[in-house]
Formats: C-alpha cells, sequence, structure tokens
C-alpha cells in the first residue's frame, strides 16, 4: 500500500523557486539574443567599412577617370606638334644622307653664283656699277679665303643677291658723275639721278637745262624733251621728300616684260 505524503510549502518560498527556475530556463534565450545582437553589431560594423571602402573607391575611380580625361586632351594637343617634329626630323635625316654630296657640290655651286651675279650687274642698267661690281669681286675672292667657313661664304652670297633685287623695288635719287662716253678720258659731269627700281634711270644736269634717259637697248643716253625733264624734276623732288608722290609721265628704259629681276638660275641664260 503506498502512501502519498505532500510538502506543504509556504507561498514566498513557493513563488522563489518558481522565479529561479523560470530564470535557469531563460538564461540560453537571453545568451542567444546576446550572441545576435554582437553578430548584428559586427556586421554592421563590416556594412559600414565597405561603405568607406566603396566610397574611397569610388573617389579614386572618379580621379582616375579625371585624369584619364585630361592627359587624353594632352594627347590631342600634343599629337599635331609630334607629327610635325617626326617631319623635321625625317628632313633633316634626308639632308644629313646628301650632306656629303651637298659639300662636294657647294663650291661649284658659290661660284655659279657669283659669276652670275657679276653678269647681272654687268647686263643691269648702269646705276651704282661700280660698287656693285667690286661687292660681286669681293665675293669672288671670298671664295678662296680658307678663314671663310663655307656657311660664311653662303651668307655673304646670299646677302648681295638679297641686295640686288631689292635695287629692282627702290625708287631712289641720288648725285653722281655721268660719263657720257666709254672712254675714261671722256665728258664727266656731276648730275643727279632718278631710279625707278629696274624700269627706268634718268639724269638731270643742276640747272635743270639737259636731262636724259637710259636706254638699255641702244645701251647709251637719250636725251628729254622739255616736258620730260619738267617731269624728271618732279620725280626728283617725290624721291627726296619734298614734294607729295604723283604719276609720273616718263620713257622707261627698257620694255617692262624684261625689267623685273630674274632669278639666281637664270641671270647668265
Amino acid at each position: 500500500m503506498v502512501r502519498t505524503f505532500r510538502l506543504q510549502l509556504p507561498a514566498g518560498i513557493a513563488l522563489g523557486l518558481l522565479s529561479f527556475g523560470l530564470l535557469q530556463a531563460q538564461e540560453p534565450v537571453v545568451e542567444e539574443a546576446s550572441q545576435a545582437q554582437r553578430a548584428q553589431a559586427e556586421l554592421q560594423s563590416r556594412i559600414d567599412a565597405a561603405d568607406d571602402e566603396s566610397r574611397e573607391l569610388l573617389r579614386e575611380l572618379r580621379r582616375v577617370e579625371a585624369e584619364t580625361r585630361r592627359l587624353e586632351a594632352r594627347s590631342d594637343a600634343l599629337a599635331p606638334r609630334l607629327e610635325r617634329r617626326g617631319e623635321r626630323l625625317e628632313s633633316r635625316e634626308a639632308a644629313l644622307d646628301t650632306l656629303a654630296e651637298t659639300r662636294e657640290a657647294l663650291p661649284q655651286l658659290e661660284q655659279s653664283l657669283v659669276s652670275r651675279l657679276q653678269t647681272w650687274v654687268e647686263r643691269d642698267l648702269p646705276f651704282l656699277k661700280a660698287e656693285r661690281l667690286a661687292r660681286a669681286e669681293g665675293l669672288e675672292a671670298d671664295l678662296y679665303d680658307p678663314d671663310d667657313s663655307a656657311a660664311e661664304r653662303l651668307d655673304r652670297l646670299l646677302a648681295a643677291w638679297r641686295t640686288e633685287l631689292d635695287y629692282g623695288r627702290q625708287f631712289d635719287a641720288w648725285r653722281g658723275i655721268l660719263n657720257e662716253g666709254r672712254d675714261e678720258g671722256d665728258a664727266r659731269r656731276e648730275v643727279d639721278f632718278l631710279r625707278l627700281g629696274r624700269v627706268g634711270l634718268y639724269y638731270l644736269t643742276p640747272d635743270g637745262r639737259e636731262g636724259g634717259v637710259w636706254r638699255a637697248e641702244a645701251e647709251r643716253w637719250e636725251a628729254l624733251d622739255e616736258a620730260g625733264r619738267v617731269e624728271l624734276r618732279h620725280g626728283l623732288r617725290i624721291a627726296r621728300d619734298q614734294r607729295a608722290p604723283e604719276l609720273l609721265t616718263l620713257p622707261i628704259s627698257r620694255p617692262l616684260e624684261r625689267a623685273d629681276m630674274t632669278t639666281p638660275a637664270e641671270a647668265s641664260s
């Protein structure tokens, strides 16, 4: 026969035991919640760190893109310059390839230019002839000067040709000696000369009573009439800035189609 015993506890003790049991039952739940919160916090930290890294990468990407655009623009701007430099380098390389041939041909070219210059002065209108021939003769003497470099000789030679070319564009007046013949004993007198480029060469005596125009085909002076001398007097004053420019009516020394300066290569033809 089984007997049942009942233990009667005070109400306070029973409530305490019940609370203690509930606390023990809740401990795993609290621990899990705490771990979940820590995991959530860690995840959030990782997300925040990833966001910061993403923002930094985005800023770097934008910087790289901007730098790339700048370099592309600079490249586009430099491309034509680089192309021109490349062409110059190719031209210089080609010149260097022919440098030996050029050096061999240069003395002959210089001699040819000097000879053509002398021939040109002899065939041109007879103005400042002694000065111009002396210049050409000096260039010829320079060809045999061992102290002069080829560059110096060529520079002086080209300068002489430029001077001759400039004569064709000048309107000039000066006082000089007129030799009316071909021999040293022929009459010489002081006159005023007027030159219109290579189109006209004239003279007028100081008293204005005699004047002439050089006729290139006949290679002699031809006297001007009174009307021609009046026009010549006006031209002299214009050339000396003593009169306003105006249209002059004067005979020319040579036909216009033959008055222009020829090139060095054509001067002796």
